[in-house]
């Protein structure tokens, strides 16, 4: 398999990332609020997005950096 299809598979990973972190985290929010969980359990909500964010964000910048290089 070559880099540019490698790339492509990556980055269609980082939109699939993208799009259940955000999705799953709207629903736990939304859950939560529903059925008035603690609020430290938003809390891991919001950093368990953040590390599929932070993920993705690593990945982008490093297949931006391969073709760029």
């Amino acid at each position: 398999m070559t880099r540019p299809d490698q790339d492509a598979r990556q980055m269609r990973l980082v939109a699939i990332v993208i799009a259940v972190t955000m999705l799953g985290w709207l629903a736990v929010q939304a859950i939560g609020r529903h059925y008035d969980w603690a609020a430290q359990w938003a809390f891991l909500a919001d950093l368990a997005a953040m590390g599929g964010f932070v993920w993705s964000l690593i990945v982008t910048w490093r297949i931006w950096r391969r073709r760029n290089a």
